[in-house]
């Protein structure tokens, strides 16, 4: 029987995540900006950033600036970039605590420059080309235009261009057209940085996948990011390419019941019992990150077998048939981890209730707690 404090946890392995890290970061042999964004993909930013960094990361990549100002303020002072900006960003607070930029817009770059001049600090910037994802970035029409202002902000010595950078839109289907189609769009957007002086900014295009699978994307630097959690960007199984996931899901059963057949099972009777049969509550639900879309589709490991779901998923709660198993309030139940223990996995979660593992592991939270274990980065 597990502790009454662990009604429900999500259980990181920190010496996981440094240990995918490493094995990513000798696959390709050049540095390796590990992207802790979205609160370390549900992992938790600080442990995850210490972890990767204890497994050989050269750099970090977050979404927004308050991600990297986190990781400043808890005393980590490896290079950061932050790339997801919207108008009235606060540049100064990003230039003091030496975080770099991402800039897709001459607006954009305007603004960083004011920065750059209000704190006296040279910004350092990295220019994002949208080479055909048509998300951030800028277009191959807008880039000159934001490529000669970035020369002119450099030579006055506002900004350093230290990256240019894309974003893959196919990588995880390794024989796309579109593949080919942006690495030509991105060596283009390059050589026409390069033609305007930007010559010291680093290259990067490649995401997990493109890490994983298309060595023509590494450049100067490679920026995964769900891979280093121990899953497969590709959708299989992540140990094939020496990856072991981080995250382990669990609960602990409140409370278990013997009905006879013909009883329905929560809301809307989705699930019928066809035998007399025990069925068990597991407390945690759609306010915990669990997605309602699980009902009667995913699979769970409770008494030393996978069960799936019965009935719909509630917001605080969801149901199990476990037929005559001998299951007890109080014993373990796992949604999902490593998968070496009989458990699913994200992954089959994934394919279960039709999304991917990185929406599973990012939205799962609430009222879990979240517990570590290993060593890797521990302060």
């Amino acid at each position: 029987m597990t502790s009454a404090a662990a009604r429900a946890e999500v259980v990181v392995d920190l010496d996981a995540i440094a240990a995918n890290t490493a094995v990513l970061r000798e696959r390709v042999g050049r540095p390796l900006m590990a992207v802790v964004k979205a609160d370390g993909y549900g992992h938790g930013l600080l442990p995850a950033a210490r972890a990767v960094l204890a497994g050989g990361a050269d750099a970090l990549g977050v979404a927004v600036l308050e991600e990297g100002l986190a990781l400043r303020a808890a005393g980590i002072t490896a290079p950061v970039l932050a790339w997801l900006h919207t108008p009235g960003t606060d540049y100064a607070a990003a230039l003091t605590a030496d975080i770099e930029v991402s800039v897709s817009a001459e607006w954009a770059l305007e603004e960083v420059v004011a920065a750059a001049r209000a704190t006296g600090r040279t910004a350092r910037v990295q220019l994002f080309a949208d080479t055909g994802l048509s998300r951030e970035g800028a277009t191959p029409a807008d880039w000159p235009s934001l490529v000669a202002a970035a020369a002119r902000a450099e030579a006055d010595g506002d900004i350093s261009v230290v990256g240019l950078w894309s974003h893959m839109a196919y990588a995880d289907a390794p024989t796309h057209p579109t593949i080919g189609s942006q690495v030509r769009v991105f060596d283009e957007a390059v050589t026409l940085a390069r033609a305007a002086g930007l010559t010291d900014a680093r290259r990067h295009l490649a995401n997990s996948a493109a890490t994983l699978a298309l060595p023509d994307t590494w450049y100067d630097l490679v920026r995964p990011g769900v891979a280093l959690y121990g899953l497969d960007p590709l959708g299989g199984d992540a140990a094939t390419h020496g990856l072991r996931p981080a995250m382990t899901v669990r609960a602990t059963v409140a409370l278990t019941k013997r009905v006879p057949a013909g009883v329905g099972v929560s809301y809307g009777h989705t699930y019928v019992a066809e035998t007399e049969t025990t069925l068990a509550l597991v407390p945690v639900g759609y306010a915990d990150g669990v997605p309602r879309a699980a009902g009667n589709r995913a699979p769970v490991l409770a008494g030393g077998a996978q069960r799936r779901i019965a009935g719909r998923v509630c917001m605080d709660q969801f149901v199990l048939d476990v037929g005559d198993a001998a299951v007890r309030p109080g014993d373990e139940v796992v949604l999902w981890g490593a998968g070496d223990r009989g458990e699913p996995t994200a992954q089959a979660w994934a394919d279960a209730v039709d999304t991917i593992h990185y929406e599973l592991v990012t939205r799962i939270g609430g009222r879990f707690t979240r517990r570590y274990v290993g060593s890797a980065g521990a302060v």
